[in-house]
């Protein structure tokens, strides 16, 4: 839909409740607003309840709550790109949190999947350096010292890191 139409229709909107809001009563103003405070309250407890099958889930707070545990502050940038390497990490079947007894993580890690998990592109050049940064960046999240929880995972990113080194040495 054209961005004109969209804000025509927002500014038609709310004259129209502009124009009800001064026509009222002050008894029939507050009647509406606790009327529409329930209903706002209502719809957002069933998408709390829909939303929450997947931001509650258990991959979610096994991830966070150890990080609360230690107030590590995560920042949002932070948080997605710890859920990004999860599901890289989901997509090439290395971490399955459904399944704890899982065999299918005995393969060495590919080097394309070596670069996506340590969040940098094949096709540039890397110094042992730049590939050290990327690696501390990750580890400073997901490190065993900070949370038990998250061993395994560090364990694949360190693996990861190990491919990467040798193939830029």
């Amino acid at each position: 839909m054209n961005i004109f139409i969209i804000t025509l229709v927002i500014f038609v909107l709310i004259y129209l409740f502009l124009n009800w809001f001064a026509k009222s009563s002050t008894k029939r103003v507050a009647k509406t607003i606790r009327s529409s405070i329930i209903v706002v309250s209502i719809l957002l407890a069933i998408l709390m309840a829909f939303a929450g099958r997947y931001i509650f889930s258990l991959p979610f707070l096994m991830m966070v709550l150890p990080m609360i545990k230690t107030k590590a502050g995560l920042t949002l940038l932070q948080f997605l790109r710890i859920w990004g390497l999860l599901r890289v990490l989901k997509n090439y079947g290395r971490f399955n949190f459904g399944n704890i007894n899982q065999n299918y993580n005995n393969q060495s890690i590919s080097l394309e999947e070596a670069y996506k998990i340590l969040n940098l592109n094949p096709k540039k050049k890397y110094t042992k350096d730049h590939v050290m940064n990327s690696y501390k960046k990750i580890m400073k999240k997901i490190h065993p010292d900070i949370s038990p929880e998250l061993s395994r995972l560090a364990s694949i990113v360190n693996e990861a890191k190990d491919t990467v080194i040798k193939d830029i040495s």
